[in-house]
């Protein structure tokens, strides 16, 4: 009975607790009397020093088992409690899972709860149009069901159903909103296939019906404050602004900056509502508004859509303020480039009057802050408005620079007749203060220093000559920039002064190319840029000192000066005019050419193409003296005709020294040619002057083969004697003009081999 007792009693756990505990019971008494024996032997052995071997070998084998059952013990009090405590962390943790699963799901089922009466609610307040609460509901579904997503162990098949339904009703929240947004925001447009001008924007209008409250009160009615507020709550209203904003920039104030003709109309009609319309009263005459019209015109439209639209706060920020910081940037830069740009001054003596449109956009601005529709304090608008003097500076220099390019690329022949005694038109200036004290100081020593002598008044003038009309107008220019640039501050100055640098930079770059055709075409044209190059270059010697004493520092210290432009001015007309030389020169060996090397003329082929070439190059000469004579100076004509008939005769003289054989008739022709050339080649030495001098006699000054050929024109028709006698021995005329080998050829071709003509040859050396 006790084994079967044991047997249950052990499978059940109870017996082997009650086991352990009798056994250690046992244990502890085992061990306390092991003890007592243990201490005792020792105490016999190293304190009474007894001898004991068969109890000590006693002892210790029972020290032994008493290990060992102590190790047994151990173990099994290890496995038992082990084992317990997994049963219990195991129990615990399924519990907790179950209390978990439990909360979640009550959790879930009040999401749902919440979900089912946000949509109730939203159900109820949509129809009575209360679009706040129905947009409040809307969110507290769609947070319940951002809830409900959150929880990943969750599987509900109402889930897919819950998003779809969210999105049915808030597409239709927003239809409902858009909807009433558009009956309370009507805009009427011209077509988009109708081309964009002043009469297509008389057809804009902007119609905000039901503005007014029922009190009369000129504030957005509560049905506009109701729909904006639930558009801002669904995330929509950002996007209807921008949309609003942008027709309103494009259609209505953009069009009343740029056209002056254009103003706005505001009427009130119990039916529709406030009308903002736009019309045009009279074509204006001017080009551009003025900025306090552009303000008045703007500023009516901005308040009108402050008292009935705009003065409606969401989350702290209204409408304004949204608005505005869409398209303040670019209106305000229309407002600058379509009319700030154009009312800056063209003078520095209008720049004070300018202080009215700062002022006027100070206002502007101060409006636009009360009204909420800006916020920082200093706008780019404002900034530009201030900046006048630099943009006055930029415009005027631009303005002035795109007047030369105009001047430089108009037509050169329109010309004026420059004489010597004719001066610049130079403003006169107050002489600077230490500059009198100096005069006055030295007056004495300049009378006492003065010369007998002096030089011509025509000295250092210019030449009688004509220039283009345009360059005239051009020097005109820069003295007018350069005036302007006297008095004014340092850094106007400094950009004036190198904007007629940059004028006379432009001239030397662009006139070259821009009329590099004509300049070779025409020799008229070569003949008047030559001399607009000298004319510029003459004055520029003087232009910087006459201005560089009234110029603010550093100008006035030694940089504003012009000479270092003179010579390469100089270089230039003299290129053009040399180009065109040259195209003349190879024209007249072109016509010579055809002569047949002045060879076999009594040949009447050949005698009939040598005098045609030789009346062509006359007549060539003669045009050219006809279109420069009243175009180059004096000097420069007669050299230049000089020189092209110098290159005439040279050519001529060189072919009839080839010649090896001249018969007596083709002498006769040739002296015949040789004669026309010498009587009516100093004709073309015609310049048109006042004064009596006959320039024809002085011809033979500008053709250094003059003399020689005279000289062949002599030996055609001489004998051996007068050839000899002309000769003289090396030193008469004939010797002067050719060498002896010269001479000799010529003779040789000239005359028929006897012993006159070797005796001739003799007294040639």
């Amino acid at each position: 009975m006790a084994s079967f007792v044991t047997e249950v009693l052990a499978s059940s756990g109870k017996l082997e607790k009650e086991d352990l505990s009798s056994k250690i019971s046992k244990m502890s008494r085992k061990v306390e009397d092991t003890k007592e024996e243990v201490c005792d032997m020792i105490n016999k052995r190293y304190a009474e020093f007894l001898p004991s071997l068969q109890g000590s070998e006693k002892l210790m084998s029972q020290i032994g088992e008493v290990s060992r059952e102590m190790d047994t013990l151990k173990n099994c009090i290890e496995t038992e409690v082990q084992q317990n405590i997994h049963v219990a962390v195991a129990d615990y943790t399924k519990l907790k899972q179950q209390l978990e699963k439990n909360a979640i799901i009550i959790k879930m089922l009040g999401h749902l709860q919440e979900f089912h009466n946000a949509m109730t609610e939203f159900a109820k307040a949509l129809p009575d149009n209360k679009y706040v609460d129905a947009a409040k509901h809307l969110e507290l579904a769609r947070a319940s069901v951002n809830s409900l997503k959150e929880w990943k162990t969750s599987q509900l098949p109402l889930l897919s159903a819950l998003n779809s339904e969210l999105t049915v009703q808030r597409e239709n929240l927003i239809y409902h909103l858009g909807d009433r947004w558009k009956g309370l925001v009507i805009w009427r447009l011209p077509s988009t296939k109708e081309p964009a001008g002043l009469q297509s924007f008389l057809k804009v209008e902007l119609n905000l019906a039901h503005s007014g409250s029922k009190d009369g009160e000129q504030k957005p009615s509560a049905l506009m404050c109701c729909v904006l507020q639930a558009l801002a709550i669904q995330g929509d209203l950002q996007y209807k602004i921008k949309l609003f904003s942008q027709v309103l920039l494009k259609f209505i104030l953009r069009p009343l900056v740029m056209y002056p003709s254009l103003s706005v109309t505001v009427t009130e009609q119990q039916d529709e509502g406030i009308i903002l319309a736009l019309q045009c009263l009279e074509e204006s005459q001017e080009d551009r508004c003025t900025p306090s019209q552009v303000y008045i015109k703007l500023l009516l439209v901005l308040k009108t859509l402050q008292t009935h639209l705009l003065d409606v706060s969401i989350s702290g920020k209204k409408i304004s303020t949204i608005i505005g910081e869409l398209i303040w940037e670019d209106l305000s830069q229309c407002i600058i480039h379509e009319c700030l740009l154009y009312s800056i001054p063209t003078n520095s003596s209008q720049l004070e009057k300018y202080n009215t449109v700062i002022k006027e956009t100070e206002e502007f601005e101060k409006s636009l802050k009360e009204m909420e529709f800006l916020q920082s304090d200093s706008t780019d608008l404002l900034k530009y408005a201030r900046d006048v003097n630099c943009h006055f500076i930029t415009k005027k220099c631009k303005d002035v620079i795109v007047a030369a390019r105009k001047l430089m690329t108009s037509k050169m022949h329109n010309t004026v007749k420059i004489t010597p005694d004719y001066k610049l038109h130079l403003p006169k200036l107050d002489s600077p203060a230490s500059e009198g004290k100096v005069k006055h100081e030295t007056t004495k020593e300049e009378v006492t220093m003065e010369n007998t002598k002096q030089l011509s008044a025509w000295s250092l003038c210019l030449p009688a000559c004509r220039i283009s009309e345009s360059v005239q107008q051009l020097m005109d220019l820069a003295l007018s920039t350069l005036s302007e640039a006297v008095g004014s501050s340092t850094y106007c100055a400094l950009q004036l002064f190198f904007t007629v640098r940059n004028i006379f930079q432009l001239f030397y770059d662009v006139v070259p190319t821009y009329h590099k055709e004509n300049l070779l075409k025409f020799p008229h044209l070569a003949a008047i840029q030559h001399n607009n190059c000298m004319y510029l270059a003459h004055h520029l010697l003087t232009l910087g000192h006459h201005f560089k004493a009234h110029l603010p520092q550093p100008q006035n210290e030694g940089i504003a000066t012009f000479v270092d432009m003179v010579p390469g001015f100089r270089k230039l007309g003299a290129r053009c005019f040399l180009a065109q030389m040259n195209i003349q020169r190879a024209e007249l060996l072109e016509r010579l050419s055809t002569a047949h090397n002045f060879g076999n003329l009594d040949d009447e082929d050949h005698y009939i193409a040598a005098s045609k070439a030789v009346r062509q190059v006359i007549h060539q000469l003669k045009q050219l003296g006809t279109v420069w004579q009243d175009v180059l100076p004096v000097s420069i004509y007669c050299k230049a005709m000089g020189n092209l008939l110098n290159t005439a005769i040279t050519e001529i003289i060189a072919k009839i020294m080839a010649l090896e054989d001249i018969s007596s008739e083709d002498g006769e022709h040739l002296h015949t040619l040789c004669q026309t050339i010498i009587e009516e080649g100093p004709l073309v030495f015609t310049p048109l002057t006042e004064d009596n001098k006959n320039y024809q006699e002085e011809a033979p000054l500008y053709m250094k083969k003059w003399s020689t050929f005279k000289e062949l024109v002599i030996v055609l028709r001489a004998n051996l004697q007068e050839i000899v006698d002309r000769w003289a021995d090396g030193k008469g005329p004939l010797a002067f003009e050719f060498s002896s080998l010269e001479m000799k050829n010529l003779i040789r071709a000239l005359f028929q081999n006897t012993e006159r003509r070797a005796v001739a040859l003799t007294k040639i050396k």
